[in-house]
């Protein structure tokens, strides 16, 4: 259901870097859903610019959102550009910003990965691309959605790392950039595939690889693509 249009007037001006910005967030909402990260509108993404953050609306399908469904608040949370409601996981996003030096959060229900949660405390290092997560990626302590319990608890479960899984409830990543915060938690979903399908063959137990390798290949990672 699309979300009423608030009564509330926040300022109505779209800046370039503003419009920039939510260009992005919207296409990285969109290819949430496109990957089978979320269904509908049960993600989000956010973005943020100085200290404005650009986040997705509140029950609003991403392939309906265009420049004037912009929706931006300040770090304390107060509504400072568009009408829609921002997403109810606001709290999270903002969590994020305040504690870490993220650019861009994205928020997903991956099937994966939610499996995962319900099962162990902690991922472990199933692949050496959970150096670029930070190390095995924890699981944060079940609260209800959209609280500020479960912004706590995300906050603990990201300590030193990029990404966490919620507990019964999915994955929050953040990034320098949208694309980078994507990449992600693309990532993160594969190695929770990875993880499941090692641990279901009877009678094996997979290998997992030890700390020291783990930062050899944190330092290497460091180097990875091309450098201008």
């Amino acid at each position: 259901m699309t979300q009423s249009r608030s009564t509330r007037q926040p300022q109505p001006r779209l800046t370039h870097p503003l419009r920039q910005a939510w260009t992005q967030v919207v296409r990285t909402a969109r290819r949430t859903t496109a990957d089978g990260l979320v269904v509908g509108t049960s993600g989000n993404v956010s973005a943020r610019v100085g200290d404005t953050v650009l986040v997705t609306p509140s029950g609003v399908p991403y392939d309906r959102l265009g420049p004037r469904d912009a929706v931006a608040v300040d770090l304390d949370g107060q509504q400072v550009l568009g009408t829609l409601k921002p997403t109810s996981e606001l709290p999270m996003h903002l969590a994020v910003y305040r504690e870490t030096d993220a650019e861009a959060v994205v928020h997903t229900h991956a099937v994966h990965a939610t499996a995962v949660s319900t099962l162990v405390d902690e991922l472990p290092a199933i692949h050496y691309m959970t150096a670029a997560l930070g190390g095995p990626v924890r699981v944060a302590a079940y609260a209800l959605y959209g609280t500020d319990e479960l912004a706590d608890a995300m906050i603990e479960a990201l300590r030193d790392r990029s990404g966490c899984l919620l507990r019964n409830h999915g994955t929050v990543v953040h990034g320098a950039t949208l694309d980078q915060a994507f990449d992600r938690t693309a990532q993160l979903e594969w190695m929770c595939r990875v993880w499941l399908t090692a641990v279901s063959v009877p009678g094996r137990t997979p290998a997992l690889i030890p700390p020291d390798e783990l930062r050899r290949a944190a330092d290497k990672l460091s180097g990875y693509g091309q450098r201008g």
